[in-house]
């Protein structure tokens, strides 16, 4: 096991001139753990450093819903249509150009119109519900889509069996992921939560030949409650991260004690974790050997080895597709055994 060294890396000069990222020499198998707008930016920029086709990213799928007779898979979209170039990047989710004819006319109805789903991204809800109706799985239809979407890199469900992400709220009900995260606006308390569905669940095909085949697993900046948790839920999926924990390299999403979008840091409070990179470390110490966090927590370092987790203190916040590639390349670096980093500066 390598040793738990501290790396600092201070700004994008140790990629190409101008903050490119330089292209790694190697041709590296590299496995991502991904559910969410943050995976999907640095899976962006992984491919910019890294052949699309040497990637596997696993992908949440505890927030998929099934609403007006269609089976929706929102993580699973958003990683597609950002790796197509599609994506809306200034709303954060869907379709660029995206036009909403279809709700507009439901609303009239008087129709169901909370969750939005734009025209275009209603034909891959058609194109999914349909596909599954006639006994495929939801493996088999996310590479019939991405590779009509002209996506290379090879996106696997955690699972073609149904988990659902269910949280129960303070003053109220249990609900869906999507009633809490959409209907909701994440806006209150939750009090516990569970993923049904993931005790009987099988890792998807590859899934876990993915994990123990890669020279480098990355749990990307996602939520590390609803988006990291429903996989880890999966029988076999923590078993096979902590097999191959040395080579596990996370980016904490959580910087200055926030998340910079979504609810993680709430999240982590309410369910009694503490909200900070540390609180990260420790939620992920037992599958995680290396934990990179923004250079505004460097002094919490020390606290993140003292959990047996490794730290690296770098800029974390991808503020553009050169950003998401200079990381990418940091961690493809911290996450290599020892001796064998591309040989950029510590």
């Amino acid at each position: 096991m390598r040793s738990r060294s501290r790396r600092h890396w201070s700004s994008l000069a140790h990629g190409e001139p101008g903050g490119r990222a330089r292209t790694i020499s190697l041709a590296p198998v590299i496995t991502a753990l991904a559910g969410g707008v943050g995976a999907a930016r640095l899976l962006r920029g992984l491919v910019r450093v890294v052949a699309p086709t040497e990637v596997t990213a696993v992908v949440n799928t505890g927030d998929d819903t099934e609403l007006h007779g269609l089976h929706i898979s929102p993580d699973l979209d958003t990683v597609t249509y950002t790796l197509a170039g599609l994506n809306d990047d200034e709303r954060g989710w869907g379709l660029a150009g995206e036009t909403w004819s279809v709700m507009e006319s439901l609303e009239r109805l008087g129709g169901e119109t909370w969750f939005r789903l734009g025209d275009q991204d209603l034909a891959t809800h058609l194109y999914r519900t349909q596909r599954l109706s006639t006994g495929a799985t939801l493996s088999q239809v996310t590479a019939e889509i991405t590779a009509a979407l002209g996506v290379s890199v090879r996106l696997l469900p955690m699972s073609d069996d149904p988990v659902r992400t269910h949280l129960t709220l303070v003053a109220g009900p249990e609900v869906s992921f999507q009633e809490y995260f959409v209907g909701r606006r994440h806006a209150v308390a939750v009090e516990s939560l569970r993923f049904v569905g993931a005790q009987t669940a099988r890792p998807g095909p590859g899934v876990l030949g993915a994990i123990a085949d890669a020279e480098v697993v990355v749990v990307c900046p996602s939520n590390p409650i609803v988006s990291i948790g429903p996989l880890l839920a999966v029988p076999g999926i923590a078993d096979a991260l902590a097999a191959r924990r040395s080579e596990v390299v996370a980016v904490s999403p959580i910087i200055a004690g926030a998340a910079l979008k979504g609810p993680a840091d709430r999240l982590m409070a309410e369910l009694g974790h503490e909200p900070t990179v540390v609180g990260v470390a420790r939620a992920y110490a037992n599958f995680v050997g290396t934990l990179v966090i923004d250079d505004i927590d460097a002094a919490s370092a020390e606290a993140i080895e003292a959990c047996g987790v490794r730290c690296v203190v770098a800029p974390t916040i991808m503020h553009s597709p050169d950003h998401a590639a200079t990381l990418a390349s940091l961690l493809l670096d911290a996450g290599r055994p020892s001796g064998a980093t591309s040989g950029r500066g510590r």
